[in-house]
């Protein structure tokens, strides 16, 4: 039997900052990570980094990251006040997103990450992915100006880093088993350490190890059928293990459990992530494009949005067309706008100097329909607005559907490129019900578990259907700081 204040289960971004949290209370604390350390770090190793936090202004900006005052002046920062933050995650989940845990999450998101900062966390200005210069002057878009330097791995570093020096232990191939419960209050958990049972006695546990995208079992039988064949974009250990340990001691299981993050993905992508290609699989340009499935039609409006507030639901509508694929279109009039890695090495991609021949190298594809479809598409554009990819230019179709409702060009100038996309889960919306301002979890009759906090991806409530860019890893932070607090507060009172 090992004795710590805190155990905490996992060690993506969410379980650091949990961690953090509760030593920094004075609380010793153990972390338990079901990978071993070469593929430690949960789907935050798979992160682009980027983080949708309020703030009104460069100067805001400036208490993250180094930016001189000539940037703040000469550069358009874009905005993301409080009531922007709010409305914009009220709009992506229908409204169906739990007040208290939206307020929650937006009132503390700017201050997390000066304390992201504080924790040893290196920010740097998004400027490849989330501006463009406009006029002459750079623009920011999307609401999303910031990034952790390095991405998700970057993240993980760095706050492993700062749990080493201030004595956390961290240990790998511990994979939690089940929590110690006296029918009151936890009292810790029993891991398997490199498959041995392990008991580990704490005063309070902290969970925050993911949901279960990994699990194709849980995915048909939560998400529904064709979910087993998702890729998955992160990490293989998310086996949904905290939920089950958690709901197995009546916590209550809350929120959009049918609901996940799915992106467009790479075809021939590895079934899960794979730390040496951390962003070849990427297709975030489709807004750009038109998006065709095998019977030569389009399905959805690629256009409605910016890529940050459809590209986690768009992933889904791709797996429910036939074989679970589709292609993504380009003219050579966008093609300077895409993303790098649609360069990358790991890209299904034909090209060809007419529609006619790109259609004959799509392979699957109903060439009659397609052509159709592009015909008909050309003809809807009005061309009479112009074309201005950093904001939402109204540039639309006009009597097809779906519609295209903004950035729409006709496909006209060769080359032509279509890139094969299927879809790739991220993480699961289905979670636990926690009390908010101490991130203590909740038994099905809303009574607090003593001992029994979680943070991260197993937070239920806070997404429904869809999921604006950025916010995942700052709800990590957010929550993870909230049950680090709480579980340090209970095991020292």
């Amino acid at each position: 039997m090992k004795q710590y204040d805190v155990v905490v289960v996992g060690k993506g971004n969410a379980a650091l900052c949990a961690a953090l949290a509760a030593r920094d209370k004075g609380a010793s604390v153990v972390m338990l990570e079901a990978a071993p350390i070469d593929a430690s770090g949960g789907n935050s190793r798979f992160a682009g980094g980027v983080m949708r936090f309020a703030y009104t202004s460069g100067k805001d900006l400036q208490r993250l990251a180094d930016i001189t005052d000539d940037e703040v002046e000469q550069t358009d920062w874009d905005n993301n006040s409080r009531d922007i933050f709010f409305d914009d995650l009220l709009r992506v989940t229908n409204e169906r997103t739990d007040p208290d845990l939206c307020e929650t999450l937006v009132n503390n998101s700017f201050e997390a990450m000066v304390w992201l900062r504080s924790q040893g966390v290196r920010f740097v200005p998004t400027y490849r992915a989330q501006s463009a210069i406009i006029d002459g002057k750079r623009k920011f878009f999307g609401r999303m100006p910031m990034e952790v330097s390095g991405g998700g791995p970057g993240l993980v570093q760095y706050l492993t880093d700062t749990a080493i020096k201030k004595g956390i232990e961290i240990i790998y191939e511990a994979r939690a088993v089940s929590l110690i419960y006296d029918g009151v209050k936890v009292h810790g958990l029993t891991a398997k350490i490199q498959g041995v049972p392990t008991d580990f006695q704490a005063k309070a546990v902290v969970l925050a190890c993911g949901g279960f995208e990994a699990n194709a079992a849980w995915r048909t039988k939560y998400l529904g059928p064709g979910w087993e064949l998702a890729k998955v974009r992160g990490t293989r250990f998310n086996m949904g293990d905290g939920l089950r340990m958690a709901m197995d001691i009546g916590a209550c299981p809350y929120g959009n459990w049918s609901g996940r993050h799915a992106v467009s993905w790479e075809r021939y992508a590895p079934e899960f992530g794979d730390l040496t290609l951390p962003h070849s699989s990427y297709r975030h340009s489709y807004p750009l494009s038109l998006m065709i499935n095998s019977d030569g039609k389009r399905f959805v409006d690629e256009g409605i949005d910016f890529y940050n507030f459809t590209y986690a639901k768009y992933g889904g509508e791709v797996l429910k067309q036939p074989g679970q694929e589709a292609w993504q279109v380009f003219d050579a009039k966008v093609r300077p706008l895409l993303r790098p890695e649609y360069g990358d090495r790991m890209v299904t991609r034909v090209v060809a100097d007419t529609i006619e021949d790109l259609a004959d190298k799509m392979v699957g594809v109903n060439k009659a329909q397609f052509l159709k479809t592009i015909q008909e598409f050309n003809a809807a554009v009005k061309t009479e607005i112009p074309f201005n990819h950093a904001i939402k230019d109204g540039r639309g179709t006009v009597g097809i559907e779906p519609p295209k409702s903004n950035w729409a060009h006709p496909l006209d100038t060769g080359p032509f490129e279509a890139y094969h996309t299927t879809c790739g889960i991220t993480f699961t919306f289905g979670g636990l019900k926690i009390v908010p301002q101490t991130g203590q979890v909740v038994d099905v009759h809303h009574h607090p578990i003593p001992g029994l906090f979680t943070a991260g991806e197993m937070v239920g409530g806070i997404f429904y259907f869809n999921y604006p860019a950025g916010t995942g890893l700052v709800s990590g932070v957010v929550f993870g700081q909230i049950a680090g607090n709480g579980a340090g507060e209970a095991a020292l009172q």
